[in-house]
Formats: structure tokens, C-alpha cells, sequence
């Protein structure tokens, strides 16, 4: 009995390392230390890289001209890679009505499902010319709409980077991977995704992250993983919903 239980919570229990805003500009001295770390300790993490990047912000740090030949390798090293909005421009404010009630600016939420059907699309086709197949997706700044998940299914990405819960699940015909936390926590049970900017590091941020991987690297996980572990149950479907309810009146009360 022990021995099972142990066993189960072993097997629902990681961490899936997202990168965000991966892109030719990006802060390149902080992802090549990543990458040797994550060779280090054979570690898959998915990367969130924007198919166009047009952010003014982001255009400002360093650029790399062989950036899709970067990519080609990562992928060949297993690592995954997602689609992280199409341009990274915020068109419109949120007023905490997008589906997880964050708040705040959005590149989709409250665009008509013509317009991100269509940069969902031009994504994908930017992917395309490099050899690229995404299965995978999450929005600048954790924004969505309905029709934003419409498009996703449409497309053929049924897998979100992104929502509430202890554990991944499926809602609107789509698979969720939670995404929780602003720093890295390994929790002691539960499946989630981090959030990572690494160009806003500094050298201390990067030996913090380095203490953690060589902390947890045995608990971190790849999509792979998570797509294996199998449909939720009562339990995982009671637990998510708690979660979900609670950190949503929170963040309506921010």
C-alpha cells in the first residue's frame, strides 16, 4: 500500500521547464549558460520562441543571425519546441475577462477569431519553412479569449503551456499544462510548467536557477512525460478545480 502510494505520487510529480521569449533577439549569454546546464543533466526543456517578434522591448537586446540554425540543433538535442504567440505586440486590454483572469495586455484576447485564426496560422507557417511541426502553444502574458482556443483547435495545436491546477487536464478540447508561478518552486506533488524570462536575469539570477536545477534535475521533467502519464482522474479533477476557483477570485481582487 505504502509502496503504491509512493509510487504514484513519484510518478505526478515534476516540473516541465518553459522558457519564454525566445526569439533572435534575447539575452544570449544567459541561454547559452542554460544550455550547457541542460546538456549537464540531459534536461528537455520547451522553449517558447515567437515565430515574428516585433516587440520594441524585446528588438533591443542582442541578435543572433544564425537563430533558426540554433533552433534546428535544439531540436535535434529532443528539446521541445512551442509557439509563443505570433508577433509578441499587445493590441488590447483584458480587464481580467480573459479566460484565466489575469489581467492586462493581450496580442489575442478580444480580437475577432478571423484575425487570430489568421496569426496562429502565420506562425505555423513560419515553423513550416524551417522544418519545424509545433504542437504547442502559449500566449504573451497568459491571454486568451474563446476564440483564441478556437483557433488553437483549428490549427491542429491542441496543447496549452498554460492554466490552473496540480495537474495537466483537458477542457474546450484542448490539453492544459498548468503554469502556476513567477520563480521556480518544485512542489512535492503535482505536474506544472515554469515561467522563465531569462532576459531580464542578471549573473545572481542565473546561479540561483543554476542551485535549483542541481537541486531537482531528477524531478524535472519533458512534454513526453506528461503526455504519457495517462487521462486525470476525480481526485486531479477535484484538486484543479479548487485551485483554479480560489487563484482566480485572487487575482480579481488584485
Amino acid at each position: 500500500m505504502f509502496n503504491s502510494l509512493n509510487n504514484l505520487i513519484r510518478k505526478n510529480t515534476g516540473l516541465l521547464i518553459r522558457l519564454d521569449d525566445i526569439s533572435e533577439n534575447m539575452s544570449w549569454k544567459h541561454m547559452d549558460k542554460c544550455e550547457l546546464l541542460f546538456d549537464k543533466f540531459n534536461i528537455k526543456p520547451l522553449l517558447g520562441i515567437i515565430p515574428e517578434n516585433k516587440d520594441p522591448e524585446l528588438l533591443n537586446y542582442p541578435k543572433n543571425s544564425n537563430f533558426w540554425e540554433r533552433v534546428e540543433s535544439w531540436k535535434k538535442k529532443g528539446w521541445e519546441i512551442s509557439m509563443h504567440g505570433y508577433s509578441h505586440l499587445y493590441e488590447r486590454q483584458t480587464n481580467k475577462k480573459d479566460i484565466f483572469n489575469y489581467g492586462g495586455r493581450s496580442e489575442f484576447f478580444g480580437l475577432s477569431y478571423e484575425n487570430q485564426l489568421y496569426k496562429i496560422k502565420s506562425g505555423l507557417e513560419k515553423f513550416s519553412e524551417k522544418n519545424i511541426s509545433i504542437r504547442s502553444f502559449f500566449a504573451p502574458n497568459h491571454t486568451y479569449d474563446f476564440n483564441t482556443l478556437k483557433a488553437l483547435d483549428t490549427s491542429g495545436i491542441r496543447i496549452v503551456i498554460d492554466g490552473y491546477g496540480l495537474f495537466p487536464y483537458f477542457k474546450f478540447n484542448l490539453f492544459f499544462i498548468p503554469q502556476l508561478f513567477y520563480r521556480e518552486i518544485m512542489l512535492p506533488f503535482g505536474i506544472q510548467s515554469t515561467q522563465i524570462h531569462l532576459n531580464y536575469w542578471d549573473d545572481k539570477y542565473f546561479s540561483h536557477f543554476e542551485n535549483f536545477i542541481n537541486k531537482n534535475y531528477n524531478k524535472i521533467v519533458d512534454l513526453n512525460y506528461i503526455l504519457n502519464l495517462g487521462k486525470s482522474n476525480l481526485l486531479k479533477n477535484t484538486i484543479n478545480y479548487s485551485v483554479e476557483k480560489t487563484l482566480k477570485v485572487l487575482r480579481r481582487l488584485r
